[in-house]
């Protein structure tokens, strides 16, 4: 039997997760019932900028990033600045935002990326970029990694 493989991020039905709700002294309540937390896809898209560096070294920074963040669909860059797009997994849009604006400081050491300050911010639910995905004149960017502007 041939199975269809790991399903992509915007693909997958929202999840839910169990959180237990909790006493004053850190215990379960006996009379509460386990609250459920719906977490949602939201398409990022995060730009930043700063000084210039070798492109050579941005290019090898985002690609160690994807490696790292999994959900990396894309990613473009020039020597001073760079647009990423991903997919996260948040409870609301202020999660998936605050999540957002920290990974490029979370991963700045790791991958090597350079001391740039963020620029924009854009997160839209899975249903906004499908929507926009089908309608005429503007697709979304093309999965397959990392391109200069």
């Amino acid at each position: 039997m041939q199975g269809r493989g790991r399903e992509l991020p915007w693909e997958a039905a929202p999840s839910v997760r169990p959180k237990a709700s909790s006493t004053p002294e850190g215990g379960l309540g006996r009379d509460e019932p386990i609250r459920v937390e719906e977490t949602r896809m939201w398409h990022i898209t995060l730009t930043v900028a700063g000084g210039a560096v070798p492109p050579d070294e941005i290019r090898r920074a985002l690609e160690h990033l994807a490696h790292d963040h999994p959900f990396l669909l894309a990613g473009r860059y020039a020597a001073d600045h760079a647009e990423i797009r991903y997919w996260e997994e948040a409870r609301d849009l202020q999660d998936a935002a605050a999540l957002a604006l920290r990974l490029w400081g979370e991963h700045r050491r790791s991958a090597g990326l350079p001391p740039w300050e963020i620029i924009g911010l854009e997160v839209v639910d899975r249903g906004t970029w499908q929507q926009r995905a089908k309608s005429p004149g503007g697709g979304p960017v093309v999965p397959g990694g990392v391109q200069p502007f």
